[in-house]
């Protein structure tokens, strides 16, 4: 009988054998939690003592000569003889959930398996009160790239250049330093930790918060999201972190034997270099760093967080995809002329169903509200028959108004949108006839800059207010991903729609046209007043 790590194995057992085992089994995990624990509580009391005490003074000269591991074979095998950098921790092992598992792993196994496991990505901005230190590189240092002019307004963050007896991207810079997160050990502990132990920079959690964040008289230090990550080298549940760094960089003391040296750069510098050699960077901190800045982003626009999405769920935090296709509303969102087109519109349905039809004064609106548009509600109560020329002919007279009339050239409209990212097709989705929206677009000026406009009939008539109108827009537009789409309208019952297939979304216009009342949407990832606002709200996707 042999006690492998999957239990014991022989050929066959007896009730006393099976007592035995089961004695074994339980020895053995209780030996590995108290030893897990005893781990854990050691380095913790370690990272809460003094300045003097940092982690580094707990590595002998054999363990700071570790072979360089940047040569690939020579990790694997490093790691298999149990001979890296921490190899003998035992590390917060993950399912794919994000699940701890019961006993976690030893860090070596970690790296030779692919385990999940969770891992913290701290972002330190330089809040710049001490300029004067000449001992920290700018990003001149990497592979020449530019160094940009003076200190301005930028945002400047502080970078690792990890050792080269790393197990995990030896030698690569690292925007978001951190740390495997230990067996039994929180996320929060776990960035405390990391940021002493590595840059002497000392953060404390306590009861003064704000935002989420914990005010000291050194640094600030926030939490953000966790997020999953993997490639063919790891596979992480990462937590993030922000902190703003008050204090002086000279201060800061790098423990050697897992940091070479502190970068000190810009965000254009950061992300030229990403951009220039991603291979210089680790790949996860590139990812981590790409979402703190969507984060933030959407933190400073004030946009909504909503479930569903891919940056929903900060417990489950994932990049939005690039928006492949722009729909705009046209009546009452492309302009605005206080309704007067819109009433016009309304008097002529109100004129054909009593005079075509025979109906009394106020059906056509009693038919809009119960079936969406009047026109579905002539069909479903076969007021009218389906036929093209029959629809055609009530479409044709509906849309008679004057609207060179009540329009005019938007020469502000004009260049907003020509601003927009060209890569981005731009697409008019209206309720309303094509016709019609041809003539709005001519009396604005800006017929050419819109590749197609999916009309009621683009969509076999159905409303807004259903799934089917959204699926006809986006097969037109060849997109498959609905969070790929950006919608803006100015109707709340449009703006639930879109929220329901999974469009993002912009509410056009603060006052409801019916009720003359504020109006908001919880659907909206934001709201604006006019479409001259966009910008504001959606400066992501403008090329200038």
């Amino acid at each position: 009988m042999s006690v492998g790590r999957n239990g014991i194995s022989d050929g066959g057992t007896s009730d006393s054998d099976m007592f035995i085992v089961e004695l074994a089994q339980n020895l053995m995990i209780f030996i590995l939690s108290a030893a897990a624990s005893i781990l854990y509580n050691n380095r913790r009391d370690l990272s809460s003592s003094s300045s003097s005490s940092s982690k580094q003074d707990r590595y002998t000269d054999k363990e700071l000569s570790y072979e360089d591991t940047t040569n690939e074979v020579a990790l694997e095998q490093a790691l298999r003889l149990n001979q890296t950098l921490n190899a003998s921790e035992r590390v917060c092992t993950v399912d794919e959930n994000n699940i701890p598992t019961p006993f976690g792993h030893l860090r070596s196994e970690m790296r030779l398996q692919r385990l999940w496991h969770r891992a913290t990505y701290i972002v330190i901005r330089d809040d710049g009160q001490y300029l004067d230190s000449k001992k920290y590189k700018n990003v001149s240092n990497l592979r020449g790239e530019t160094q940009g002019d003076e200190e301005g307004e930028e945002d400047y963050f502080l970078v690792q250049k990890r050792s080269t007896i790393k197990d995990y991207c030896p030698g690569k810079y690292d925007i978001s330093p951190g740390g495997v997160v230990g067996f039994g050990e929180t996320m929060e502990d776990n960035a405390q930790r990391e940021l002493y132990e590595e840059m002497n920079i000392v953060v404390s959690w306590s009861t003064s918060t704000t935002h989420h964040g914990i005010h000291t008289h050194d640094s600030t230090i926030r939490s953000l999201f966790t997020f999953p990550y993997q490639d063919s080298k790891v596979r992480v549940w990462g937590g993030m972190f922000e902190v703003v760094f008050h204090g002086n960089i000279q201060d800061i003391k790098i423990q050697e034997s897992e940091v070479s040296e502190i970068l000190r750069l810009s965000l254009s510098q950061v992300i030229q270099s990403m951009s220039l050699h991603p291979e210089d960077w680790m790949p996860d901190s590139i990812y981590a760093f790409q979402l703190y800045l969507q984060r933030t982003k959407d933190e400073s626009l004030k946009r909504r967080l909503l479930q569903g999405y891919s940056s929903g769920d900060l417990a489950k935090y994932t990049l939005r995809p690039k928006p492949k296709a722009i729909f705009f509303d046209c009546d009452d969102c492309l302009y605005f002329d206080n309704w007067k087109l819109a009433n016009l519109l309304t008097a002529k349905i109100e004129e054909w169903c009593v005079h075509k039809v025979g109906l009394p004064q106020g059906q056509a609106y009693e038919l809009y509200k119960q079936y969406g548009t009047a026109l579905r509600g002539l069909l479903a109560e076969r007021l009218i028959d389906s036929s093209k020329e029959s629809i055609d002919e009530f479409l044709h007279a509906v849309h008679d108004v004057p609207v060179e009339h009540c329009l005019q050239k938007d020469e502000d409209l004009r260049q907003l949108l020509l601003a927009i990212d060209q890569t981005i097709p731009k697409y008019v989705f209206t309720a309303s006839a094509r016709h019609h929206a041809e003539k709005c677009l001519k009396a604005l000026g800006i017929e050419d800059l819109f590749v197609d406009i999916i009309d009621v009939r683009t969509c076999n008539l159905a409303t807004k207010h259903s799934p089917e109108a959204f699926q006809a827009a986006m097969k037109v537009a060849k997109v498959d991903d609905p969070e790929a789409c950006i919608f803006l309208d100015d109707s709340v019952k449009n703006i639930s729609a879109a929220r329901k297939i999974g469009w993002r979304s912009i509410l056009v216009g603060k006052i409801g046209r019916d009720s003359g009342l504020l109006i908001s949407s919880e659907d909206a990832e934001h709201e604006i007043e006019r479409i001259h606002d966009m910008r504001r709200v959606l400066p992501e996707i403008f090329s200038y």
